[in-house]
């Protein structure tokens, strides 16, 4: 038996015995049905949009050019959602047809539009674990998007370890059998936040590992999670590079949706091409975006986008001005309590930003999705 205590986001106690009859719904297989996943948070329907994810190297003016691809192919974004990781991209886009709105699903037209986006997501230096791929059926966009970084080894740190010193929100993770009772004790401590015990539950069964018994403790800014484990096969952890991986996959999904960077809030009438217009302001003025969620409520389009300087340097106040500006000052919101003005930046002098599009726009008229103006 499972006895969960939770609130709303607010900390407060659920108001509507509506949401608890939900949860116990869709907790009945009985009660599963198309009709109820569409309902779903995360869960989109396939019938209704085609599905492509994508994963590959993060580096910036990524997003743009895969959105400029969609829209030249006559794709519409109706949702979204992209994570970055480790110097990993991955997302799941859900898109139709820019005339007639319904799903695409003309196996010639798929082949070029994966053929495209992955001769993007490659670029030059990403040759051999790029990946696009068109899903049936319905999908749960977060877990979905964690077992494609899983399966792209976003976890891998490559035997660097920078000590507990360097960052105090570093999660603590340690894993150690208990030999009395035959199973794998794993610990974690970390900063507290929405979604945290979906992560970490659905990465450990990702990883064919089944939980036995467990503790959640969340009181204050830190969270606590303890967990007896055993591997599908009945065993406990058996070897220390099995411990590591356990570890460093364990970091990995806490880390994946920790937001780097500042909230860019962007609402204004949905239309064709409008994800592609925006990143691509976003790459001229040298952001890069480290995580993004696209919807589209009826005729309106709401998206977040997390955005940092795409040369590693802190993002200026004046930069994110005239991004706005050019978008609109009411289309697009800064919801970030750290921003703040900093030092204007002379005119005239060398602008990393300008490297990044004048990258990106090479690329993309390689492939013939813009024109010269010479």
């Amino acid at each position: 038996m499972d006895v969960f205590h939770v609130t709303d986001q607010g900390g407060n106690k659920l108001p509507d015995d509506d949401i608890a009859e939900r949860i116990q719904q869709s907790l009945d297989p009985r009660a599963r049905s198309f009709r109820s996943l569409r309902r779903s948070v995360g869960v989109q329907a396939a019938v209704e949009h085609t599905t492509i994810e994508l994963t590959g190297r993060d580096r910036p003016g990524l997003l743009s050019e895969v959105f400029a691809v969609l829209t030249d192919l006559r794709c519409n974004v109706v949702a979204a959602e992209v994570w970055t990781h480790n110097s990993r991209m991955a997302s799941v886009v859900y898109i139709t047809d820019d005339i007639t709105g319904s799903p695409i699903d003309d196996p010639d037209r798929l082949a070029k539009i994966k053929r495209l986006l992955l001769f993007v997501l490659k670029g030059d230096r990403d040759r051999r674990s790029a990946n696009t791929a068109v899903s049936v059926g319905s999908t749960h966009t977060e877990r979905r998007l964690h077992q494609m970084m899983y399966a792209d080894r976003d976890y891998d740190v490559y035997g660097v370890d920078c000590g507990p010193t360097c960052d105090r929100s570093k999660p603590v993770v340690t894993v150690e059998n208990c030999l009395a009772k035959d199973y794998t004790l794993v610990n974690l401590r970390c900063q507290d936040r929405p979604k945290l015990l979906f992560d970490t539950v659905c990465t450990l069964t990702d990883m064919q590992y089944v939980v036995y018994h467990g503790t959640v403790i969340a009181e204050g800014p830190e969270a606590y999670q303890e967990y007896y484990i055993r591997h599908i096969d009945g065993c406990p952890i058996s070897s220390e590079a099995e411990r590591q991986r356990v570890i460093h996959c364990l970091e990995a999904a806490i880390k994946r949706r920790t937001s780097e960077g500042i909230r860019l809030e962007l609402c204004s009438e949905d239309r064709v091409g409008l994800l592609s217009d925006v990143t691509r302001i976003f790459r001229e003025n040298g952001l890069s975006v480290t995580r993004a969620e696209v919807t589209t409520r009826g005729s309106q389009a709401v998206n977040v986008f997390y955005v940092i300087d795409a040369s590693g340097c802190r993002v200026k106040s004046e930069t994110i001005e005239a991004v706005r500006k050019e978008i609109g000052l009411t289309i697009l919101r800064v919801k970030d309590d750290a921003y703040s003005k900093s030092p204007p930046e002379e005119s005239g002098r060398f602008s990393l930003g300008n490297i990044f599009r004048s990258s990106s726009e090479k690329f993309l008229y390689n492939l013939g999705l813009i024109k010269s103006c010479s």
